[in-house]
């Protein structure tokens, strides 16, 4: 039998706690943070689709590279190899590996550095 706690308070962490003594021996648990959520990953690239369309700084780059390019701003490994066109294509890290949180860090970072670079966010971006 599985249950699945969303540790929220005292009550959820005591029910968790809860569930754990009362689990038979070589029972296993996990406790890891909240994966980011859809509603995240669809402002995530409504905003870096308007980083694309915009060319900020002269930088014209497909959304997929832009947030390759943000993630290692943000201290996440990624990998990028030469396209045969002679441009950057991303490889490695994704997005659906980030935690909440790392996501919020993400898309903060992002915003930052659109307004910072003039570009205009699409009601997709801003919501």
């Amino acid at each position: 039998m599985s249950q699945h706690f969303l540790l929220t308070g005292r009550t959820s962490r005591q029910a968790a706690c809860d569930v754990i003594w009362q689990a038979p021996a070589y029972a296993s648990a996990t406790i890891k943070p909240q994966k980011r959520s859809d509603e995240q990953n669809a402002k995530m690239w409504a905003m870096l689709s308007d980083i694309s369309r915009a060319k900020p700084q002269g930088r014209a780059h497909i959304p997929e590279v832009w947030k390759c390019l943000f993630m290692a701003a943000c201290g996440h490994q990624v990998a990028f190899e030469v396209g045969l066109d002679g441009r950057p294509f991303p490889i490695g890290f994704q997005s659906s590996r980030l935690s909440k949180a790392e996501m919020m860090d993400l898309i903060t970072f992002i915003q930052a550095w659109g307004d910072e670079n003039g570009v205009r966010w699409s009601n997709e971006a801003a919501a």
